[in-house]
This record gives C-alpha cells, structure tokens and sequence, in this order.
C-alpha cells in the first residue's frame, strides 16, 4: 500500500482557549513542545507548507492555540484532520498573571477538548532527559483517555553521531525521530498519524 500524502494545507484560526476555539467535529493531532525545539520547522515539513506554522524569534511570544486543516490523500480516497499547534512551554519571560491565564487555558484545552487524538511531543534529541519534558509526558500519560495516544518525537537527531543515536533508541524504543533539515522521518510520522487517527495499518 503506498504511503498517506498530505496534499492541502490550511491555516483556520487561532484561539486562546477551548472557549473560541473551533468545533469538535474533526480529529485533532496536537504538537506541544518547548520554545525551541522546532515545533513549527516540523509542522511546515509535515503539512508541505514551508511558512504554514509561524516561529517567533522571541521564545514564547506565540502563546495563541493556531488550527490548521490538513487534507491527506491515500491512493486516491481524500483523508481530513486537522493540526494543532500548542504555544511552546519552558520559557521564562511571559509575566507571572498571563503565564498563569496561559497554563489555565492550555491545561483546559489539553485535558477537555474531546476531538484530540494524538498528542506529538517535540523533544531535542540533544536533550533527551530535560525535567520538563520528562514531566510534560507523565502529565499528558497521566489523563490518556482510551481513544488518545501520545507519541515522542525527537527534533534534530542530526546533531547527534551514530553512538548517541544508538543510545537514544535504546532508551526511547516507541518515538519517532525526525531531521527537518535532512527531510528524514516525516514519512513515520505521517503513518503513526493515520494509524491513529483512521486506523490505518501502513
């Protein structure tokens, strides 16, 4: 069978919260990660739009929940779901009173909004142990409903020699890693996604 390829993608709306977000009507694949781990490098690469996800030069300065239609194709048969893209997480320079209506909102959008499926967590393949990110997975691990899975996604494995790569599989065995810059494992990535989101084994 070939392989699901993304063929239109679209920036929707943004939000600041599950209260003006969109419906909950379509399946939701969400990314969340640290300011700079290359959360919107690896959304344009997946979605085949090279300024689809906007980076900010200021970590944490997007702090907006940014929907975005992605249309697959499988052979033929057109496939619909939609990317979310999360405000980036372990920045320190966002007022106490707005970090903390941020966390409120995000906590309500992550642990409530019934249409996510699959939640990808960026980690920095240079970084594979950072606190924060260890937490992040017990936290989302920690409300998993039975229809939601979470996935690891390493960023920048090309920094790494063949060693670390080795090690880093080892140890982390059920992610993903992926090389915006080299192109290499978005093509998993996509599959995971249709296993999750249609039950698709590719």
């Amino acid at each position: 069978m070939s392989s699901p390829r993304v063929v239109n993608s679209t920036f929707i709306k943004s939000a600041q919260s599950i209260a003006d977000s969109l419906d909950d009507s379509v399946s939701e694949v969400v990314y969340l990660g640290r300011s700079n781990v290359g959360k919107s490098s690896t959304i344009n690469t997946l979605a085949k739009r090279k300024n689809l996800a906007k980076s900010s030069s200021t970590p944490g300065k997007t702090q907006l929940i940014n929907f975005f239609e992605i249309e697959y194709r499988l052979g033929e048969e057109p496939y619909f779901l939609r990317y979310v893209d999360l405000p980036g997480f372990g920045y320190a320079k966002v007022s106490k009173t707005l970090k903390q209506i941020w966390q409120k909102n995000l906590v309500d959008f992550i642990e409530k909004r019934i249409s996510i499926r699959l939640f990808i967590h960026l980690r920095d393949a240079r970084h594979p142990q950072a606190k924060i990110d260890n937490e992040v997975e017990e936290y989302i691990k920690s409300f998993l409903r039975p229809d939601q899975r979470y996935l690891a996604l390493f960023t920048k494995i090309d920094k790494l020699n063949t060693k670390e790569k080795t090690a880093l599989r080892k140890k982390f065995p059920e992610a993903i890693f992926i090389s915006n810059s080299k192109k290499t494992g978005e093509e998993r990535v996509h599959q995971e996604i249709f296993k999750t989101i249609f039950g698709v084994a590719l």
